[in-house]
């Protein structure tokens, strides 16, 4: 497939099918994603929606993806944990359609800025083990690892560990101040 300039933009509801057949791969056939079935367009836009205009959805776009068919990649942060004390931070995740052309790295360096300009002062990534090619991504743009959690998740037969990166977005304020919307934000490159 012949690919135009890449582009990184806002995901859109119409994305929703390109994005869940990209996670479709990660989920079926192997452990970088503990679901055990992969979620179809309707659930991924409630999975988008959810986010409520806080939390940025990121797309890459290569040539004129109009209906969301040129989608090549995705990238999200969500809550990371439910308690109010944890609002300042989030947990983040990329999935790329193949490899090459840096499309994951693109996508990470527009996610970290665009938390950056939100206020969000750290960002989590959970990445599952080994997995030398996510720690080299997450390490790219700035993620330290955190910790390991030994045989925490149990998908294809076998226990896996799960490790924690963790990057440093802005100094934590005190008191904080309450991260802006996405909506509001935008899509930043810095």
């Amino acid at each position: 497939m012949a690919q135009g300039p890449i582009t990184i933009r806002a995901a859109t509801p119409a994305d929703a099918a390109a994005i869940a057949s990209i996670y479709a791969p990660y989920v079926l056939s192997g452990t970088v994603s503990f679901e055990s079935e992969a979620p179809d367009a309707r659930q991924m836009r409630a999975r988008m929606a959810a986010s409520d205009g806080l939390y940025p959805w990121l797309v890459a776009t290569s040539g004129d993806d109009g209906d969301g068919g040129g989608v090549l990649g995705y990238a999200y942060a969500g809550r990371f944990r439910e308690r109010p004390a944890y609002r300042y931070v989030v947990e983040t995740s990329v999935y790329t359609a193949g490899s090459g052309q840096g499309i994951g790295r693109l996508l990470y360096e527009a996610l970290v800025d665009t938390l950056r300009a939100q206020g969000f002062t750290q960002a989590i990534g959970v990445l599952s083990l080994p997995n030398d090619a996510s720690i080299s991504l997450h390490e790219s743009v700035g993620f330290r690892r955190a910790g390991v959690f030994r045989e925490v998740g149990f998908k294809q037969g076998r226990w896996i560990d799960v490790g924690f990166w963790q990057c440093e977005l802005n100094d934590g304020a005190v008191p904080p101040v309450e991260p802006k919307r996405f909506a509001d934000v935008g899509v930043v490159r810095d």
